[in-house]
């Protein structure tokens, strides 16, 4: 039985993983909870609520979006993290704004995408009462 998102891994190029790190760290403010190889670093995973971001910095060469369109971070406030990564120079796709998706039960939530540090996709999603 599926209960959640466990991670969403990512690459990125060694010489981003300290913009990597900032992003998800610092601005989201996401905590790290694992990190191997050391000195240097092979792989980062990241909590964000019940799931993980995991980050490996090896990719050899910019990759293409492929199969995952975006992963979606669970948020209380999705204009304050737009904000922040707007004010960090970070690409807002859609702007904060409400919807209602039309499952069964139906589902409203407060949404925006963004632009991360390599090109990722990603959905800010409040569910709504």
């Amino acid at each position: 039985m599926i209960t959640g998102v466990h991670h969403v891994c990512m690459k990125c190029r060694s010489e981003e993983l300290e913009k990597v790190q900032k992003f998800y760290g610092e601005l989201l403010g996401l905590p790290l909870v694992r990190s191997w190889g050391e000195p240097k670093v092979e792989g980062l995973m990241y909590g964000a609520g019940t799931s993980l971001i995991e980050i490996f910095p090896n990719a050899e060469e910019d990759l293409p979006q492929g199969a995952i369109r975006h992963f979606a971070l669970a948020t209380d406030d999705v204009d304050s993290i737009v904000e922040a990564a707007r004010k960090a120079g970070y690409a807002v796709t859609m702007e904060p704004g409400d919807i209602e998706i039309m499952s069964k039960p139906s589902l409203p939530a407060r949404i925006a995408f963004i632009i991360g540090p390599v090109g990722e996709e990603i959905e800010l999603f409040c569910e709504k009462q």
